[in-house]
């Protein structure tokens, strides 16, 4: 096999695999919309602050991470402040609604 029938083979198994990734990944997320509505229709109206915050801009595309480290949860709110474009305030009520 020449160097570039190999080539060619390298680029469809790289190709296939990436779409079986992402195959794999999307089928293990929910429709944000359709995650977000449901919960909404089946939870009263929350009574933490960092829970209403946390229902206002986050619930659109995740889930609450009850399982995420709290070691984590100040890094990956630093980063997702700066996208929901939150305050200091609503970082500090979400910190606590995220690691109590």
């Amino acid at each position: 096999m020449n160097d570039l029938a190999r080539h060619k083979w390298l680029l469809a198994l790289v190709v296939c695999g990436m779409c079986l990734v992402a195959l794999a990944a999307a089928l293990g997320q929910t429709t944000p919309a359709v995650t977000a509505l449901t919960r909404t229709q089946n939870k009263a109206a929350p009574a933490d602050p960092g829970e209403k915050i946390y229902a206002a801009n986050c619930a659109r595309c995740h889930t609450p991470p009850m399982t995420l480290d709290p070691r984590v949860t100040g890094t990956i709110l630093m980063h997702m402040r700066t996208r929901a474009r939150l305050s200091s305030k609503d970082q500090k009520l979400l910190l606590q609604y995220l690691s109590p």
